[in-house]
C-alpha cells in the first residue's frame, strides 16, 4: 500500500466527519479471546534520525504492569512472551508507574527471546533547585538497576516535566553511551503544541502523544511536522483506555473491517492509528495474554488507506457514546482490576482529604 506521505497528513487533518451506517458480523466480541498467534510480516518502521527499525505495535505498561510487591507476575509475563513470541519489540515503562518499571526489567531479563526488546523509559524529575540534574541522574541509574540495562534504547522527558533542564541532560547522555534515542512525552491534547516546538526545534529523536479514532488532535500539526522532521512517534491511549472498547461491546464489526483483515474490535482501533504513516510504533497496554494476542493481529497483513481510515470514523459516529467519550473514566467497569502501587497511593490521598 503505497501511500504520499504529506498528501495523507493533509488530507486526514481536514477530512470532514459525517454520519454512515454500517453493519457486519465479523465478530461480536469487542476483544478477541482465541489464543492462536497471528501469522505473516510483522509490520515494523524506522526512527527517521537513527534508521533503527522497530515493530508498528508495542506494549504500554501504565497500570497494567503495576503490581503490589510479592502479587505473582505470571500474568504479566504471560503477556510479555505472547508479545515477543508473536513478533512484538518495543516495551514502554516509567518509574511513575509504580512496580511496572522492575516488572519489566525481571521479566526482560529472565526471558531470552525478549533481551533485544527496544526499550522506551522516562525521567519524571526535577531537583533540589532550578538546574539541578542530580534526580535525574539518579532516576537514571536507578532505572539501570530495575530494567538490568547498561544503556536504554530510548529515553523520554515524562510529561515535559523540567525539560527545559532534562532533554539537554538526556542530549548528552546519548553523546556520553547511555541512551540511543532522545524523546518527550504528554498523554493530553493540550500540550501537544508544546510538543511541536520541541519537534520543530530538533531537540528530540522521538515525540510520544496521545492519538486516536476518537482524539485526532495530532493529526493537526504534530504528526506532520514530525514526518518533516524526522522524529519518530510513539502513540498512547490508542483505545482510549478501553472507553472505546465499552461502547462497542457487543456491537458486530462493520462488514467493511474484512477489508484490512481485521478481525476484533481491538484490531480494527489499532489498525487505524498504525495506518497513518507518521507513526513509529503504537503502544497498547494490557495484562492479559488473550488481548494481546488479539492485539498483535494489528501488526500484520493489510492497513486501511485513507478513503477507509474516514470510512472507520463516520462508522464510528454512529455508535451512541462515541461522542462522550472524553468524559468517561478510564477502564470503564474496570475499577478493580488495577489495584497496584499507584490506585493504593490515590485512595490513600482521598481517604486522607475525606477525613
Amino acid at each position: 500500500m503505497d501511500i504520499d506521505r504529506r498528501s495523507f497528513l493533509t488530507a486526514t487533518a481536514g477530512a470532514a466527519a459525517i454520519g454512515m451506517t454500517a453493519t457486519g458480523t465479523t465478530r461480536a466480541n469487542a476483544q478477541a479471546t482465541d489464543t492462536a498467534a497471528p501469522t505473516g510480516p510483522v509490520i515494523t518502521r524506522q526512527i527517521g534520525r537513527t534508521g533503527r527499525s522497530v515493530t508498528a505495535l508495542g506494549l504500554g505498561t501504565f497500570l497494567t504492569f503495576d503490581l503490589i510487591p510479592g502479587d505473582s507476575r505470571d500474568r504479566l509475563r504471560e503477556t510479555v512472551a505472547r508479545y515477543t513470541a508473536g513478533g512484538g519489540g518495543v516495551i514502554d515503562t516509567s518509574p511513575l508507574y509504580g512496580s511496572a518499571e522492575v516488572t519489566v526489567g525481571a521479566i526482560l531479563s529472565e526471558m531470552e527471546e525478549a533481551r533485544d526488546v527496544f526499550l522506551a523509559n522516562k525521567i519524571w524529575s526535577t531537583g533540589e533547585y532550578l538546574g539541578d540534574t542530580s534526580h535525574a541522574e539518579a532516576s537514571l541509574q536507578q532505572s539501570k538497576l530495575r530494567v538490568w540495562r547498561s544503556k536504554i534504547d530510548l529515553m523520554q522527558c515524562h510529561s515535559i516535566t523540567n525539560a527545559g533542564v532534562v532533554i539537554p541532560l538526556m542530549q548528552a547522555w546519548k553523546q556520553e553511551g547511555h541512551i540511543d534515542h532522545v524523546g518527550v512525552t504528554h498523554h493530553e491534547s493540550s500540550y501537544q503544541a508544546e510538543l511541536e516546538a520541541l519537534v520543530t526545534g530538533g531537540q528530540v529523536d522521538m515525540v510520544q502523544t496521545n492519538y486516536s479514532i476518537f482524539n485526532r488532535s495530532a493529526e493537526e500539526r504534530l504528526l506532520p511536522s514530525a514526518a518533516d522532521n524526522g522524529v519518530g512517534v510513539l502513540i498512547n491511549l490508542p483505545l482510549e483506555k478501553a472507553r472505546l472498547m465499552h461502547i462497542v461491546q457487543d456491537r458486530p464489526l462493520p462488514d467493511f473491517a474484512g477489508e484490512f483483515g481485521a478481525t476484533s474490535w481491538a484490531q480494527f482501533f489499532l489498525k487505524w492509528v498504525i495506518a497513518h504513516p507518521a507513526i513509529t510504533c503504537v503502544l497498547c497496554g494490557t495484562s492479559n495474554p488473550d488481548h494481546m494476542t488479539d492485539n498483535l493481529g494489528a501488526m500484520r497483513g493489510p492497513l486501511p488507506d485513507q478513503a477507509m481510515r474516514q470510512r472507520m470514523v463516520r462508522h464510528m459516529e454512529t455508535i451512541p457514546g462515541f461522542d462522550t467519550i472524553g468524559a468517561m473514566p478510564w477502564y470503564p467497569g474496570k475499577g478493580d482490576l488495577y489495584r497496584g502501587q499507584i490506585r493504593q497511593a490515590q485512595a490513600a490521598a482521598q481517604d486522607r482529604l475525606i477525613d
